[in-house]
């Protein structure tokens, strides 16, 4: 599973011309699964994110995690972070889990990170959206369950 975290101070997520979604401060998280993800990998990634310290303290050091700033959660499904470019010019995407596999495990990790309390906000598995967000640093982290 695959994870681009994007420190931000707002965002939001529209389909078909409506906001579905919308955070202030927080972060966007762009989530990819690919074949042969499980639980433990949801697990993994919802740990590690919202543990993850990065935002300001009274110092201005990146120290705090996302419930110690009162932060938001935008998870946005997407299959293209299993992009194969090693050949040709066209992505090949064989690597992502399929679609049933994908939303199972997209929301069993919506489920765990909504357990810890921090609020979170969706797109819609699917569909074509369209995500405005104001990056916060600006800081982006790539994550990837394979790699613990």
């Amino acid at each position: 599973m695959r994870a681009v975290l994007q420190r931000v101070s707002k965002a939001e997520v529209e389909i078909d011309g409506g906001v579905v979604g919308r955070i202030g401060r927080g972060f966007v998280v762009l989530l990819g699964v690919a074949q042969g993800d499980t639980e433990q990998d949801a697990g993994f990634l919802a740990d590690r994110i919202l543990g993850l310290r990065v935002f300001a303290d009274a110092e201005g050091k990146m120290n705090l995690a996302l419930d110690k700033i009162g932060g938001e959660l935008m998870v946005i499904s997407q299959f293209t972070l299993l992009a194969d470019t090693s050949a040709g010019r066209r992505p090949s995407f064989t690597k992502a889990a399929p679609p049933d596999e994908a939303r199972r495990l997209y929301e069993h990790f919506l489920s765990l990170v909504r357990e810890s309390g921090v609020n979170v906000e969706t797109g819609r598995f699917g569909a074509t959206m369209q995500v405005t967000l104001t990056n916060d640093g600006p800081v982006t982290i790539m994550l990837d369950s394979r790699d613990r």
